[in-house]
């Protein structure tokens, strides 16, 4: 008797039936209505709770740029003392994605997929703009804090400030407005597709974590929360000014952010799973 086109070949019982169903890795669309849902619930969050996260988030960044001064500070200057030094930058990631922190950057992937998949897409958006400006800023203070902590305190001594010094110079010496742009458009879609490899992930998530944000740091690409810790440190110490900051940095980094989350990631995934939406709605 032939088997019917489409059976499985193989005969598994109830028990193994349920082995394999546990260890296939879930489809895009439970990964696509995870990341949906957890988005979903953000953009209800009220004000002083998404500000006290991002406020949270921002400090938290701030131990990139510690962990990674101190590393620097107590290694040889030799050619691969980057490929150590930029574990640290992976710190502040796991300590605010672990923790459940708010960060503007995950946000580029995980308040994005509600708006793409609403019927009514303009009180969402109006949603999505209140978020991003409150998490945005709350991120952006807690990392000016930090920065003015570290630079006016001994909390850490004076090698390792000369070695914030040094990462924060290479941030802003790295390029010009398109350069920074580009590799800001590469750390944002890094960032938000690690936020979509995170619902499959399970006990490995900080692994996920490190490696991906490893990559982030040790290729360059530009962070908006990351690098403005790193940048605001010489704001605070008077090698830059402010201005500087906001306009030389923070907007080519902040618009590429945005570009590489929103358009290569959020739009690119739901676009992969937008029929199967339509079909469960």
């Amino acid at each position: 008797m032939s088997t019917p086109r489409g059976a499985p070949k193989t005969k598994l019982s109830k028990t193994e039936s349920r082995d394999v169903q546990e260890r296939m890795p879930p489809r895009a669309l439970v990964v696509f209505e995870t990341v949906r849902r957890e988005g979903r619930d953000e953009l209800e969050r009220p004000v002083l709770s998404l500000a006290a996260s991002g406020l949270a988030a921002g400090l938290s960044m701030g131990f990139s740029l510690g962990t990674a001064g101190v590393l620097r500070a107590f290694l040889p200057d030799a050619p691969w003392r980057p490929l150590i030094e930029n574990f640290g930058y992976t710190i502040g990631f796991l300590i605010v994605i672990l923790g459940r922190q708010q960060l503007f950057t995950e946000n580029t992937l995980t308040v994005i997929l509600p708006l793409l998949d609403a019927r009514d897409k303009l009180p969402v958006l109006a949603k999505v703009a209140r978020l991003w400006a409150i998490v945005l800023l709350s991120n952006i203070a807690g990392a000016l804090i930090f920065a003015f902590a570290v630079a006016h305190s001994d909390a850490f001594g004076p090698d390792v400030r000369h070695a914030f010094t040094a990462i924060a110079t290479r941030a802003v010496t790295s390029g010009g407005f398109w350069t920074l742009l580009v590799r800001a458009i590469f750390a944002g879609w890094m960032i938000a597709l690690m936020v979509w490899l995170l619902p499959a992930a399970d006990q490995s998530r900080p692994l996920v974590i490190v490696v991906i944000t490893y990559i982030v740091g040790i290729a360059g690409f530009s962070h908006i929360i990351a690098g403005s810790v790193d940048v605001l440190y010489l704001v605070a110490i008077g090698n830059l000014s402010f201005g500087a900051y906001l306009f030389g940095f923070a907007l080519p980094v902040f618009a590429g952010n945005v570009i590489g989350g929103v358009a290569l990631v959020a739009l690119l995934n739901y676009g992969q799973v937008v029929a199967e939406t339509q079909q469960k709605s």
